[in-house]
């Protein structure tokens, strides 16, 4: 028995699986859908969803199609980048960072328009289901979630297909076999696995890459890159100042040229499997590296250290679905801190899918010429201070050794 929804806001895509959802929550919930369709950048025509979305039924004032890749980079990219994080020491997070801000504008939407409920495609093995439905309750803490692939009997690709065709849903050519993978796409990565990329052990074939040139193939001769940042935001690319979604494109084109950003990763889900995927990150390579270049100038060893310790932990937050957490946002609240002075230009080479920071400059350095040069300091630097500083660090070491030594 279902509970009796009116009218619920579906993130929708306008492919076959979230094709084959809007009809069913209108079957099985007998309501009205509204319709959300977000534009991260993923890079495909929107308009066909509307389109398809017109013909099932959806009311043209209940289809909401809105750009938001200036937002996602500016209020999520860039806040997670300023954190350094990485999850498991290696993934930029393009899939997890995309999941609040959809959540979060499909309550507005819902509020907008006195839905009842909200729905996503997610399935019930992996982490986006966590993350949608942790974003709505933190919103939304009353509002009904409906997650079709934890209700529904379409447990495979035949039977979806075959529920389209009953209901005159229309299915691309090219989905009408079995996928070799599936991928999740937006401004700051694509991600691919299933199929062909469930064995760990077997290389990931050419054809799955989308967003990289071949690194082999890459031009044979390198390009040299700056970044300008202010408050630990790039703002600028070879000295052309940019908005945050433009700087991010720019990147990626530069990455794709060049190779750069894949990442082939065996990695734990949040809801307790192993998963092998296929990452391609071009621009958020480029730009995570250059971030960290111009810190190496500008932050204090303490902070720099400390944010080190930090980012694990604010990953696995936006890995996990939390990004709505107070936690997530105490740690915000430090990083955020730490970047006052993390402004400057980094000089980068981009080569065969490689990356190198060359050069960094800043007004608010912190690394001094006449203290480290290994020539006359004149001064600045009393090498004989060490002495003390090196034996008052030995003395627990000193007095372990004696007892040890009898």
């Amino acid at each position: 028995m279902t509970d009796k929804i009116n009218r619920v806001v579906l993130a929708y895509s306008g492919g076959l699986d979230t094709s084959v959802i809007l009809k069913w929550l209108q079957q099985t919930y007998g309501c009205e859908v509204v319709t959300f369709t977000a534009d991260l950048g993923q890079g495909e025509e929107l308009e066909p969803a509307r389109r398809k979305a017109e013909r099932a039924g959806v009311r043209p004032e209940h289809i909401f199609i809105d750009d938001l890749r200036e937002t996602f980079v500016k209020d999520y990219v860039f806040p997670m980048m300023r954190a350094n994080a990485l999850y498991e020491g290696l993934y930029l997070l393009g899939t997890s960072i995309a999941r609040p801000l959809i959540a979060k504008r499909q309550i507005e939407i819902a509020r907008q328009v006195n839905a009842d409920a909200v729905s996503h495609g997610a399935t019930g093995k992996g982490n986006d289901q966590v993350r949608f439905e942790l974003g709505y309750y933190a919103l939304a803490p009353d509002i009904k979630v409906i997650a079709p692939w934890r209700e529904w009997d379409l447990t495979s690709r035949t039977r979806l297909i075959e529920f389209a065709e009953k209901h005159q849903i229309e299915v691309a050519k090219d989905k009408r076999g079995e996928a070799p993978f599936s991928t999740d796409a937006n401004i700051l990565h694509t991600s691919s696995e299933g199929k062909v990329l469930e064995d760990p052990w077997e290389e990931v074939p050419d054809y799955v890459y989308s967003r990289t040139a071949n690194p082999e193939d890459a031009p044979n001769t390198p390009e040299i890159i700056t970044i300008d940042f202010e408050a630990g935001d790039g703002v600028a690319l070879n000295g052309e100042g940019m908005s945050p979604a433009t700087l991010l494109a720019k990147l990626n084109d530069l990455g794709r040229t060049h190779g750069i950003g894949r990442l082939d990763l065996v990695e734990n889900r949040f809801v307790g499997m192993k998963s092998r995927g296929m990452y391609e990150t071009p621009g958020g390579t480029i730009y995570h590296l250059a971030h960290r270049g111009i810190e190496q100038l500008t932050l204090d060893r303490g902070a720099a250290h400390l944010k080190d310790e930090l980012a694990p932990r604010y990953a696995e937050l936006v890995y996990n679905g939390f990004w709505f957490s107070p936690e997530r946002e105490m740690l915000q609240a430090a990083i955020d801190h730490s970047q006052a002075k993390v402004t400057g230009t980094v000089r980068l080479k981009l080569y065969k899918g490689g990356v190198y920071v060359i050069g960094r400059k800043s007004p608010y350095s912190l690394y001094s010429e006449k203290v480290v040069t290994f020539e006359d300091d004149q001064g600045a630097y009393d090498q004989r201070d060490a002495a003390g500083f090196i034996k008052l660090n030995a003395l627990r070491l000193r007095l372990l050794g004696r007892r040890d030594q009898g």
